[in-house]
């Protein structure tokens, strides 16, 4: 197992590099992050630009500008900040107000899953099949913006009804120094939004897989052997049916980002979100990209790790 491990580590590493490398041309190409001290009016003399050029760095070739941010990433260097902030420090600070929504989210989302699936596959077709399928596909279609924005009205009239400021439909809480089982008040309402969607996907995913896996052939024979329905598909197929739904959890992280920066601009969090929305607007080159680095370690590590966990589900897998 630790040397299936060192290969799959051995490949994640130039991934992460080649990663970088075209993250960042694509934000070098992406826009000009002096132009809005260029569009001013009176515009600033041609002196002052090339100041700021020196400043940013933008006055150094392309592949230079990627070794120095690069190289300087071992060191804790992020670049400077057209925005004048400490990269480093905000990365920090953002990256724990996001992951434990994005944790929260894919663990309940996995769990709720995986019940609903298995549920659906043992009734298939049956009653309790269609209704959570209903169910499903209806969690499917809700844009995850408008849910996010129907949950801050209804927590905003359970709150009044109840007196007490129970769910928080603005902040993160860790930004305005809440501690403690407090945040779960800041955290209920982003991850329901989050999880809407992506449980809904998922189930199914689990729901087709428990479908084919139960008839096949090591099934029926352990029913053969006296097993029933359900130590079977504890023991033996629910354990076939996860290896699909690990792979579709790690593929699906980064669609789970993207709802996670909607999520934290509907509920107003300072997470990596509103970090990289500034970052967009004001061409910040070496935050965005930053971002993007974090965020694609992330789901490269995540890939990694359902690569991990499919050696632990089926031993056939490390001896390739």
């Amino acid at each position: 197992m630790l040397r299936f491990a060192l290969r799959r580590l051995a490949i994640a590493v130039p991934m992460i590099i080649l990663a970088s490398f075209v993250m960042y041309l694509m934000v070098t190409l992406s826009g000009d992050p002096l132009a809005r001290f260029r569009d001013t009016d009176p515009p600033p003399p041609p002196e002052t630009i090339k100041l700021l050029e020196k400043q940013f760095g933008l006055d150094q070739p392309f592949f230079v500008r990627y070794v120095n941010w690069i190289t300087g990433l071992f060191r804790g260097d992020f670049g400077v900040s057209t925005q004048n902030i400490d990269i480093g420090a905000e990365l920090g600070n953002r990256m724990m107000v996001s992951f434990r929504l994005i944790l929260a989210a894919i663990v309940i989302a996995a769990i709720v899953a995986i019940v609903i699936g298995v549920v659906s596959a043992l009734r298939q077709y049956g009653f309790l099949d269609t209704t959570l399928s209903v169910v499903t596909y209806i969690a499917l279609a809700v844009p995850v913006f408008w849910f996010a924005i129907l949950l801050k009205q209804a927590a905003i009239s359970f709150n009044q009804m109840v007196g007490s400021t129970v769910l928080y439909t603005i902040g993160d809480g860790v930004s305005t120094g809440v501690t403690g089982f407090a945040l779960l008040g800041f955290l209920v309402l982003p991850t329901i939004a989050l999880v809407i969607n992506i449980f809904a996907s998922w189930s199914r995913y689990v729901r087709a897989s428990m479908i084919e896996v139960l008839s096949a052939d090591y099934m029926r024979l352990a029913r053969a052997k006296g097993l029933s329905r359900a130590q079977a598909v504890m023991r033996h197929g629910l354990r076939n049916a996860l290896l699909p739904f690990i792979t579709v959890v790690a593929l699906d992280f980064s669609a789970l980002v993207g709802g996670a920066v909607v999520t934290e601009a509907v509920f107003q969090w300072r997470g990596m979100g509103d970090l990289l929305l500034n970052g967009v607007r004001n061409i910040d080159v070496n935050v965005v990209a930053a971002w993007l680095l974090v965020f694609a370690t992330a789901t490269i590590l995540m890939n990694l790790i359902a690569d991990l966990l499919y050696g632990l589900l089926d031993p056939r897998i490390r001896q390739h």
